[in-house]
C-alpha cells in the first residue's frame, strides 16, 4: 500500500458535452487536484511530468489532436510511469437531456456544425465509444443532482489512498442499474412490505420493515451467503490494487428490501475495518430531506 500512496494521482476525465465533466473537474479542484481542461494531447506526458500535487485533466472533442485512439495511447503512456496512478472517468447522460441542457445554456455543441444539436450529440457517442469501453469509471449523469455528484467523486478520490473505499448501494430495478457497480445483488425474491398497508409508506430504515423481511425463512441464509461472498472478495479487491469498490443491492422500488439489505450489511463491514459509504438512491422518494442536506448519503 505505501507504494500506491506514493503514487500522483491523475484523472482523465472525458465524455460528452454537457455530460457533467466540467462539474467534475471542479469537484476534483475542491479536493486539492490541479486541473487543467482542453489541453492539447500531446502535452499531457509534459503535464504529468511537471506536476507536483494531483492532476486531473479534461479532454473531449475540442482538444487539439482529439480522438480516441490518441487518448488511450496517452493513458497507456501516463500508466507506464510507475510514479503515476491514472484513473479515466467518462461521464454520459442521455441525449434528451443533453438536448434539454444546451437548451437551457443555449450554447453550441462543439461537434454540432450545421446548427443541428441532435447530430453533434450522435457524433461524438460515436467518437467517444471507446473510451467509454475503456473507462474505469462511468458516470450517468442523467438524473443526478450535482450535490450527489460532487458526493460521489469525493467517496472516489477523496480517501487520498488510505485503503479501500467500499461503498454500498441501494437501488430500484424499475429505475435501472447504477453504472458505477462492481457487484449487484437481487433482493427481489424476499418477502414483499409493499403489500403491507401499513408497511407501505415506510422504507427499509424502520425496524418494523426489517423485522418483516427477516420473517422471510431465506432471508438470513441469503443475507450471510451475500455478506460471506464480500467479505472474501475485499481483501482480494485490496490486493488487486483496487481503491473503491460499489457493492448494489437492488429490489423492485428501492425502498424496503434493498434499504434494509445495505443497512444490514453496513454494520459488519464497518466493525471489520473497511471504510463504508452508504447511499440509498429511491431516498428521495420515500425519505422527507432535510434542508441544505442530500438525503440520499450516509457517510
Amino acid at each position: 500500500m505505501s507504494d500506491n500512496l506514493a503514487k500522483l494521482q491523475v484523472v482523465l476525465v472525458t465524455g460528452l458535452s454537457g455530460a457533467g465533466k466540467n462539474s467534475l473537474l471542479r469537484a476534483l479542484e475542491d479536493l486539492g487536484f490541479e486541473t487543467v481542461d482542453n489541453p492539447p494531447l500531446d502535452t499531457l506526458e509534459a503535464l504529468t511530468s511537471h506536476a507536483e500535487q494531483n492532476l486531473a485533466i479534461g479532454v473531449d472533442a475540442r482538444s487539439r489532436g482529439f480522438s480516441a485512439a490518441a487518448v488511450l495511447e496517452a493513458l497507456t503512456k501516463l500508466r507506464q510511469n510507475n510514479g503515476l496512478d491514472p484513473t479515466l472517468v467518462y461521464t454520459s447522460a442521455n441525449d434528451d437531456v443533453l438536448l434539454r441542457r444546451y437548451s437551457e445554456t443555449r450554447r453550441r455543441h462543439p461537434l454540432a456544425q450545421t446548427g443541428a444539436i441532435v447530430e453533434g450529440i450522435a457524433l461524438e457517442r460515436e467518437l467517444t465509444a471507446p473510451l467509454a469501453h475503456a473507462a474505469d469509471w462511468r458516470l450517468d449523469t442523467s438524473t443526478l443532482p450535482l450535490p450527489r455528484l460532487r458526493n460521489m467523486v469525493e467517496q472516489r478520490f477523496g480517501a487520498n489512498g488510505l485503503g479501500l473505499t467500499v461503498s454500498l448501494v441501494s437501488f430500484s430495478y424499475a429505475a435501472g442499474l447504477p453504472p458505477e457497480a462492481d457487484l449487484v445483488f437481487d433482493a427481489r425474491f424476499l418477502r414483499n412490505p409493499h403489500y403491507d398497508p401499513n408497511l407501505r409508506p415506510l422504507s427499509g430504515l424502520n425496524p418494523e420493515v426489517g423485522s418483516f423481511i427477516e420473517q422471510d425463512s431465506d432471508f438470513a441464509v441469503y443475507f450471510y451467503k451475500v455478506l460471506n461472498l464480500i467479505e472474501f472478495l475485499l481483501p482480494r479487491f485490496v490486493q488487486e490494487g483496487k481503491k473503491y469498490a460499489t457493492i448494489c443491492v437492488g429490489c423492485t422500488g428501492g425502498q424496503h428490501r434493498s434499504v434494509y439489505m445495505v443497512e444490514k450489511l453496513y454494520n459488519p463491514l464497518a466493525k471489520a475495518g473497511w471504510r463504508i459509504n452508504v447511499t440509498h438512491r429511491e431516498a428521495a422518494k420515500f425519505m422527507p430531506p432535510t434542508p441544505g442536506t442530500d438525503p440520499s448519503v450516509k457517510e
